[in-house]
């Protein structure tokens, strides 16, 4: 696991520790004590990716166009 707070990971490191936490749990092989741990650290990363995700489709909403459909700026989000 990393040692990088999980409110400073990007997106990217956030999946994929937390895609390494689902292949430990599912493999099984965990003792009880690590699996909880295991399963809170991954709810938190669960939780990173998701704030992530708002993030950029909030961004991605904002974007705005003109008449010929191309992108001319953005919007803030909270105009909206």
């Amino acid at each position: 696991m990393s040692e990088t707070p999980i409110s400073k990971m990007s997106f990217e490191d956030a999946m994929r520790e937390l895609e390494q936490v689902v292949g430990q749990l599912e493999r099984g092989d965990v003792a009880l004590e690590d699996s909880i741990k295991l399963y809170e650290r991954g709810a938190e990363l669960k939780k990173r990716c998701e704030a992530k995700l708002k993030d950029a489709e909030e961004k991605v909403a904002a974007i705005t166009l003109n008449g010929d459909g191309q992108p001319t700026g953005t919007t803030p989000v909270e105009g909206m």
